[in-house]
């Protein structure tokens, strides 16, 4: 069977840099990061204070009180830009296509808000009940399912769980479930709320969240900053969507994913490179074709010249005229919705035709030499982009693709 074409259709987000994909895409444009002080919680007995936080966020703007009773906040992030997506992709949904329609999302911890809340509970005031609807609302595969019931889709339906690259693993299955004709049109992307007490603790003692801001490839860089919210696509077969007349953003046409085998927290080089050179062979893309690399960069001591190294050593002398930038700057680390948001941005940059920018960048680190492209978004022409995700664990995904141009 002659492997089918599939392009991105529809785009939905809601993060600390926007509301929307309009509000998101200018605060990219713009540089306008999106961290600051954390207001959900008492911070004080924190060593960090901040993160990309989704401010003056109403719940009620967006859901009816009785669905706000059965979804957790993890959960509405993930509606909430399912819809915009699906509503900007503008499907006709038929009873044919709602069944073989596939829903492949990432989140990596679930409902945590409900979570602390029933600990909270057991352990503070001493209840010897919670909410009936804890275990539905914490579940990292609600979103999924609320995708599913809110527009009847009963094609397969599943969330993928693998930290930081959970997200780019859902796209790449349902990249190559379309690909190969197991199903008609993909609902895909992450969700993830990693700002509640409780795991902010958890990742308190990690020690590698920052106490100033996130710093991407940058000399004096202190670490990640923890950011939530959601990203979704729309794909389709291309041949779908010409018929239709769709609007069409980008073609998907590479993914390749890996492990390290290595540590459990520290990043190994040759696991990101193995799962970059897989994108580009599932691409058939030479890597004198690669403009831009929307990088993991996450403004740790660890990763950022692990991630340098490993470009270099898949592009050779072409690094040096490639643009790597790190979105997270911006967003922050949204942990398993990261990646889906950083394929947006990817997109959105073949697009229009600008490379994103790496906020908050002081000065630079000679291991860390790559074009930055330093606190400020840039116009130049670029065909093609990749976008990597390199998970705690070791798990590596990356996705490849292509400028639009027309047929």
């Amino acid at each position: 069977m002659q492997k089918q074409r599939v392009v991105v259709t529809g785009l939905g987000g809601i993060s600390g840099i926007g509301k929307n994909i309009p509000e998101i895409w200018k605060s990219i444009v713009d540089c306008k990061p999106g961290i600051g002080p954390i207001e959900a919680w008492d911070m004080n007995d924190f060593r960090f204070k901040n993160g990309a936080e989704i401010k003056n966020y109403d719940p009620s703007k967006y859901f009816s009180s009785k669905d706000i009773l059965t979804l957790d906040k993890n959960a509405q992030f993930a509606l909430i830009a399912a819809r915009e997506a699906i509503a900007d992709a503008n499907i006709d949904w038929t009873e044919d296509l709602k069944e073989n329609t596939c829903i492949v999302t990432g989140c990596s911890i679930g409902g945590q808000d409900t979570q602390d809340e029933g600990f909270h509970d057991l352990y503070i005031k001493h209840k010897t009940s919670i909410n009936p609807l804890t275990i539905p609302r914490i579940m990292p595969n609600a979103g999924a399912s609320h995708i599913s019931m809110t527009y009847g889709i009963t094609g397969m339906a599943y969330t993928i769980t693998t930290a930081c690259a959970s997200s780019n693993h859902a796209i790449g299955n349902a990249f190559w479930m379309l690909r190969n004709g197991i199903c008609d049109l993909a609902i895909t992307g992450g969700n993830e709320t990693p700002l509640s007490y409780g795991f902010l603790k958890a990742w308190e003692a990690i020690r590698v969240i920052s106490t100033d801001t996130c710093r991407p490839f940058s000399k004096g860089r202190l670490g990640m900053i923890l950011g939530e919210g959601s990203a979704m696509m729309v794909l389709e077969p291309l041949e779908a969507a010409l018929k239709r007349g769709a609007k069409i953003y980008a073609e998907i046409v590479g993914f390749g994913m890996s492990s390290d085998a290595g540590h459990i927290t520290r990043p190994t080089q040759r696991g990101p490179e193995k799962a970059m050179q897989l994108a580009l062979k599932d691409a058939g893309v030479p890597i004198e074709q690669i403009d831009y690399i929307n990088a993991h960069g996450t403004g740790t001591q660890a990763n950022d010249p692990m991630e340098t190294a490993a470009i270099k050593a898949v592009f050779g002398d072409h690094a040096k005229k490639l643009a790597v930038s790190s979105t997270k700057s911006l967003h922050g680390h949204m942990l398993g919705a990261t990646s889906a948001m950083e394929a947006v941005a990817t997109v959105l940059a073949l697009q229009n035709q600008v490379y994103p920018p790496t906020a908050n960048f002081l000065e630079k680190d000679e291991e860390c030499d790559l074009d930055v492209v330093p606190n400020a978004s840039r116009k130049g022409k670029m065909n093609y982009a990749m976008s990597n995700a390199f998970a705690f664990g070791g798990l590596n995904a990356v996705l490849v693709f292509k400028k639009w141009e027309g047929e």
